[in-house]
């Protein structure tokens, strides 16, 4: 341990006497606020939703509101008021999808009436099913706080349990469970409240929201694996934005129609966030658009609604066909109105797919059927085509001078404008696939074969060892990253050439065919110019590495035989010579040139072990 030096116990004796004096105290509303004498100060609020909480003294009122919405409970708070909950009514279950790497368990509460609480017998019951899960940045808490209250109020005091009729809910109320438990005050220093609250990423500083695609997780996999098995129709990730402020507190939106799942984004579009905006506005609040800006210093130059990869929850969603809101509370808000906000947008989604649920399933059927014959394999924003403008409710900027930054800052005021701006949309593909009949994977890639089992993915797994003609890829100039990204050390690649040929595929190897529900998904997660292709994770890092060389003993004897015997080879040998000098004068590159072009060269050196049968 380091020695603790006087500049190091002035600065924690300076963070305690802001703790002491009210810069993290109680706010205008007597919430717990962060950094409040150096936070953008906060327009007025005195919301409907307010009448949604129950005293302090309450019977059932949840850890949130008995300390007079400022404080957020701890995880053995939160799983105990579940279990009264769970023991007090015969609409609800609780079910553990895992445990975390220190040992937790990761709860969903299911409620649901007049089931058993099983997948079996919600499916049953035709109602539709909503999946919503809270904290899987465990500082961003809202979803959690704004869970408990609803589940009491669909079951023990009532209020809401009309919406049961109709519709289900699953409730994951901390999905990063180990991070949750890094509580602290001090971790989200941009952040209105609660009092303290859990850390981004888990027990092995991993981001659960980067790893859907690769699964590297156990709570990622249990997650997989409940939305594989309870089907839900419709999945919302809570969150709360970092960044800019602005008028709005709570913001939402989902993958648009040029994406791959274009009939639920088109109910999203049409049926779905129009009734989040007028039941969230009916409730006093702002509604908005997700908000990723452009320039933080200028937001006239506008938003980016960018597509995400199928590393997040949206992206994986859009790519699955599984209907994915994500929804980013705004930070600089205080506590109390964005839990409010999120109740309020989780009652609006059970009322609205209760009344339009079979019109989403429709879109969903629609949408799993579509087998494009090209398959993008990522987009990026137009760059010829000038974007759409956006109203956009603001807060006036201006800049001042910073001596800890050493230049003009961005400052927000407090006051609200109406903007114009660009909406930029990553629509334009950057790059496609022309979809395979099926994908091969020998045997010995265990990893790959157990996450795609993981997703779902429908595989023939092969009794007797087959011999199949398939394209497969080589790499051109390959380079491991630099840095070390969630766990991984990515693969860079210039370039890929193409290798068709016949290949024995031993028992135990799979073929994955495409024309499945998670066909796109499978493209994505085998076809190496995917960005969050297991290749491209580091999946396959073996393939880098040459295992068999030839000594210049041997090689140069050799080499002099080739060029005599090979008109052809002699004619590209001396081009090669002529073009490179450095190549000219290495004796060694030399003979390696004409040993790659020897059958004693091992074939598979570079080549990703994933078939494209076409």
């Amino acid at each position: 341990m380091q020695p603790v030096g006087p500049r190091a116990l002035w600065l924690a004796a300076f963070f305690w006497g802001l703790l002491a004096v009210g810069a993290w105290g109680d706010g205008p509303a007597g919430e717990m606020t962060s950094l409040e004498a150096v936070l953008p100060p906060t327009l007025p609020w005195d919301g409907a939703s307010r009448n949604l909480k129950v005293p302090a003294d309450h019977e059932w009122a949840t850890p949130w509101e008995k300390s007079g919405c400022s404080r957020t409970p701890r995880y053995d708070e939160t799983v105990a008021y579940l279990r009264r909950l769970d023991a007090a009514s015969s609409d609800l279950s609780l079910v553990s999808l895992g445990r975390s790497p220190e040992g937790r368990e990761l709860w969903m509460m299911v409620a649901a009436r007049g089931t058993e609480g099983t997948p079996a017998s919600l499916k049953r019951s035709g109602k539709p099913i909503v999946l919503a899960q809270g904290c899987i940045h465990a500082g961003e808490c809202d979803g959690k706080d704004a869970g408990l209250m609803l589940l009491r109020d669909l079951t023990v005091t009532g209020s809401k349990s009309s919406l049961l009729d109709r519709a289900h809910l699953l409730f994951v109320p901390i999905f990063n469970v180990d991070g949750h438990e890094r509580f602290s005050a001090y971790n989200r220093a941009n952040q209105r409240g609660p009092e303290k609250m859990g850390w981004r990423t888990n027990a092995r500083n991993l981001n659960l929201n980067r790893d859907y695609a690769k699964a590297d997780t156990p709570e990622m996999q249990g997650m997989i694996r409940a939305l594989r098995e309870w089907e839900p129709d419709l999945y919302l990730d809570l969150h709360v934005t970092d960044g800019e402020d602005y008028q709005y507190d709570i913001t939402y939106g989902a993958v648009g129609k040029h994406g791959y799942s274009p009939a639920i984004a088109g109910f999203f579009d049409e049926v779905l966030f129009p009734a989040f905006a007028r039941d969230l506005a009916a409730q006093g609040h702002e509604p908005g658009p997700l908000v990723f800006a452009v320039n933080s210093r200028d937001m006239t130059q506008g938003i980016v609604d960018w597509t995400p990869t199928p590393r997040f929850s949206n992206g994986y969603g859009d790519v699955c066909h599984l209907p994915t809101i994500l929804v980013e509370n705004h930070s600089l808000k205080p506590y109390e109105r964005r839990v409010l906000g999120t109740y309020v947008l989780l009652e609006s989604c059970l009322r609205t797919l209760g009344e339009k649920g079979q019109s989403l399933r429709k879109a969903i059927a629609t949408d799993r059927a579509r087998r494009p014959e090209e398959v993008p394999l990522g987009f990026t924003f137009p760059r010829d085509k000038p974007p759409a403008t956006i109203d956009f409710k603001g807060i006036e900027a201006r800049l001042r001078p910073s001596a800890a930054a050493g230049q003009d800052v961005v400052e927000w005021t407090g006051k609200p404008v109406a903007l114009t701006i660009p909406r930029i949309v990553s629509s334009e593909i950057t790059s496609s696939v022309q979809r395979p009949v099926a994908y091969w994977i020998p045997a010995a890639w265990t990893e790959v074969l157990d996450r795609l089992s993981v997703h779902g993915v429908e595989m023939e797994i092969l009794a007797a060892s087959r011999e199949v003609e398939v394209e497969r890829l080589r790499l051109v100039e390959p380079r491991l990253d630099g840095s070390v990204f969630e766990g991984r050390v990515r693969i860079e690649v210039q370039d890929f050439e193409p290798v068709v040929e016949r290949v024995e595929y031993p028992a135990g190897s799979a073929r994955i065919a495409t024309d499945q529900p998670l066909g796109d998904l499978a493209i994505l997660l085998l076809e190496p110019r995917s960005a969050d292709s297991f290749f491209q994770w580091g999946f396959f890092p073996e393939i880098l590495q040459r295992t068999e060389y030839v000594e210049q003993y041997a090689m140069a004897p050799l080499g002099d035989r080739m060029l005599a015997a090979d008109p052809e080879l002699r004619k590209e040998f001396e081009a090669k010579l002529a073009a490179d000098s450095e190549f000219a004068g290495s004796a060694g590159r030399r003979l390696q040139w004409l040993y790659e072009r020897t059958p004693y060269f091992d074939a598979s050196w570079r080549v990703v072990p994933v078939g494209r049968e076409r």
